[in-house]
């Protein structure tokens, strides 16, 4: 996609509104990877398909970010707390997203369940070119990895309690009790004091919102990252078995989350 198309988009499209899209985009994915999967068992040699779309589905996902980015610079505190998901998907989210280091705990669990359903070729020496086939060295190398990414994750988090902590330094102490003071000697009707504090408060949150974006976008460039260096690891044939538990497991948690929360406010009294 051309910059001035993606630009053309963002003018006319919500992030929900693109959110919504892009799941439907991720979903003819899941069936075109599951479909060349089950081919490429019958007939390993259809590597140029693999490429294709292998390719297409990272782009995919490089342009899920750079619309996010786009949406950060506007309202990073909308990003953060996202109406377009379950409260499921909420409870999971570490700064507006998944957690990287997810990503290996996905990676060994499809592995392990691979492994298991495809024991007996294993042991017979054959190679099942998915993640149950997993070597010696590509183990070493995505724990290395899961290392170095969860330690960026800590160093990441620190920066965003070190943000949190602004909220209760001198400036804001200062704003909240000049507010108190004003309103125990005009009143809580003084709309004059309100407005006064109201546009204080907003650039005193705008200085801050700065800082705020780039934690938010640091955390989706490890995500993304992760992501790329996983498949840096992985054979072609591997990735897309690992691209196929990725979008399972994201649209059905979606969808199941959804169905949670219908439920619940179907239960809710009137």
């Amino acid at each position: 996609m051309s910059a001035n198309t993606m630009s053309s988009n963002l003018e006319r499209e919500t992030f929900r509104e693109f959110f919504e899209n892009w799941l439907v985009e991720q979903n003819q994915y899941l069936s075109e990877l599951i479909s060349l999967a089950k081919a490429n068992d019958a007939n390993p040699t259809c590597s140029n398909d693999v490429d294709m779309l292998i390719k297409r589905v990272m782009e995919c996902y490089e342009h899920y970010y750079k619309v996010k980015s786009h949406w950060i610079d506007q309202d990073a505190m909308a990003m953060l707390k996202p109406t377009w998901i379950s409260s499921l998907e909420d409870t999971f989210l570490w700064l507006g997203g998944w957690r990287p280091s997810m990503a290996f705990h996905l990676l060994y669990s499809k592995s392990g369940l691979q492994l298991e359903g495809r024991l007996p070729e294993l042991i017979q020496g054959l190679s099942t070119g998915d993640l149950a086939d997993l070597s010696y060295e590509q183990i070493m190398k995505t724990d290395t990895l899961q290392r170095a990414t969860i330690k960026k994750e800590r160093e990441i988090s620190e920066e965003m309690a070190k943000y949190q902590e602004t909220i209760a330094d001198p400036s804001m102490v200062e704003l909240a009790h000049v507010a108190s003071e004003s309103k125990r000697e005009r009143g809580e009707s003084s709309g004059e004091c309100m407005t006064r504090m109201e546009e204080q408060l907003t650039v005193a949150l705008e200085r801050r919102e700065d800082g705020l974006k780039e934690i938010v976008k640091m955390a989706d460039e490890l995500r993304l990252t992760t992501l790329k260096e996983i498949l840096g690891i992985l054979t072609k044939s591997q990735t897309v078995h690992f691209f196929i538990a990725a979008a399972e497991l994201h649209l059905r948690i979606h969808e199941w989350g959804l169905q949670r929360d219908c439920g619940r406010r179907s239960k809710e009294p009137n």
